[in-house]
């Protein structure tokens, strides 16, 4: 059963609340004053950032209270340039004083660095201008703590009460989280808004009575900006219940080639590997398997990726990216085909480049296929025989040749239906030749990240076990 489709959070969970953020113009007052000083100081460019966060986490196993944590976070940091030559500084105390040292400090080291020629601010023609795209991302959950121990309490009983083989605990956890972040720079730019982010968690352990007792862990979570949409804290434990269950009785299998089908939120992890491939840093350092293959087929020509960075309440969301940079929707693949590269300023000049908007990382990649929508099921079927990867382990990734080889575990399918768990074996290939031979793309996409994208189904990789 696939487990992307999340269902909505039920009526238990609180309401929004007034939000514990201070007020705008506060920050941007810090900005302007941290500007004005470095300015004063001789620099020729400079930029600044302030934030502020506010959130509760609680984690609760077998019923009892792990941990309860309040945070509330603030920091500042400016980078200044003389010339060519650049420095930095941060500090968490806002008050004036602390706030000016931080500045000369910022000076101070820039005197000293050697010069860059491709440092400097974003350029002014490419700054997000108001009015900024209303992005609703900003959601604040009226959570105590009391509140959130009953549904981690909630969440871990539905877990536990699923079945008796559940005989332990790793806990759930809940957790909201609010911040505020404004970036200016000398340039002109001056921008910010409030956001949210809530979560809820769940792990259990299963020992299964026909392999000596043999125990099994798996987990859920959901997370969204609006509390109110979370799973219900009964649906996320049932889920985890669910999925450590289906894991009992897993082994080994003999080292052989098959299909590789990745689960969603795995999927989700190759994309991240190709994401990195094309990011600026790794382009300019030649350290990347995707060198120069812009313009090129880099997957089969079904697969589309693309980056929209305002879709309203998603993860990845944001109207300019980190240097200030307005954020645009954009095509990194279309019909297979490479069609640019993730860059920031500094990376975008190394490579005689413009930037991408994409200082801080992308924002909201949706991978699809031009080929008719297919589920998971139908997935298993085309797939035959072979691998379902629930869970990988370890880190075995080359960046710079594309090598792959990673701990595994999962489920072996004959005829199109799941057989038995998988466990203790190695899944090994090469990404480029990965994703160059990608067998198909599921409908059963996982929208809990910034990156959002359905099982991969893959031609045959090494799969080394017993």
């Amino acid at each position: 059963m696939p487990d992307s489709q999340l269902s909505p959070a039920s009526a238990s969970l609180p309401a929004t609340a007034p939000s514990a953020l201070p007020e705008r113009a506060e920050l941007d007052r810090l900005v302007g004053m941290i500007l004005d000083e470095a300015r004063r100081l001789g620099a020729t460019e400079s930029e600044a950032a302030v934030s502020f966060s506010d959130g509760l986490s609680v984690s609760v196993r077998l019923g009892e209270v792990e941990t309860l944590e309040y945070q509330r976070d603030r920091g500042l940091g400016v980078t200044v340039y003389f010339g060519r030559r650049k420095g930095s500084a941060s500090t968490s105390d806002w008050r004036e004083p602390a706030l000016l040292e931080t500045v000369r400090a910022a000076c101070d080291i820039a005197r000293y660095t050697a010069e860059d020629p491709w440092s400097g601010l974003a350029d002014p023609a490419r700054l997000a201008r108001a009015p900024l795209p209303e992005l609703d991302l900003h959601h604040p959950w009226a959570l105590s703590a009391e509140q959130a121990i009953d549904i981690a309490r909630d969440c871990e009983a539905a877990a536990r009460g699923f079945d008796a083989r559940i005989s332990n605990s790793d806990g759930a956890s809940v957790g909201r989280h609010e911040s505020l972040v404004v970036y200016g720079n000398s340039n002109g730019f001056l921008g910010g808004y409030p956001s949210t982010r809530h979560s809820l968690s769940c792990s259990v352990i299963a020992a299964d009575p026909q392999a000596d007792g043999r125990m099994e862990r798996d987990y859920w979570y959901s997370s969204d900006r609006d509390a109110s949409r979370l799973e219900a804290p009964d649906a996320v434990g049932r889920r985890a219940a669910e999925r450590v269950l289906r894991r009992l009785g897993a082994r080994r299998i003999g080292t052989r080639t098959a299909p590789v089908l990745f689960v969603p939120e795995l999927a989700r992890g190759l994309v991240g590997h190709f994401l990195g491939a094309i990011r600026g840093g790794a382009l300019y350092r030649k350290s990347s398997f995707l060198l120069d293959r812009a313009g090129t087929a880099v997957f089969p020509d079904f697969m589309q990726i693309h980056e929209r960075p305002h879709l309203p309440r998603a993860l990845g969301s944001a109207a300019f990216d980190g240097e200030g940079v307005a954020t645009q929707d954009r095509d990194l693949v279309c019909d297979g085909v490479l069609q640019g590269y993730v860059l920031d300023s500094y990376s975008a000049r190394r490579l005689g480049l413009e930037t991408t908007g994409n200082a801080g990382g992308v924002h909201n990649v949706i991978v699809g296929s031009s080929a008719p929508a297919v589920g998971y099921d139908e997935l298993l079927a085309a797939m035959g025989t072979g691998l379902v990867v629930t869970e990988l382990m370890g880190h075995g990734v080359n960046a710079v040749t594309g090598d792959y080889s990673r701990g595994a575990a999962g489920f072996w399918v004959e005829n199109g239906e799941p057989v038995h768990p998988v466990e203790e074996i190695t899944i090994a290939g090469n990404l480029k030749t990965m994703f160059e031979t990608l067998q198909m793309i599921g409908s059963d996409i996982d929208l809990r990240g910034n990156v959002r994208c359905g099982s991969m189904l893959l031609a045959p990789m090494t799969i080394a076990g017993a």
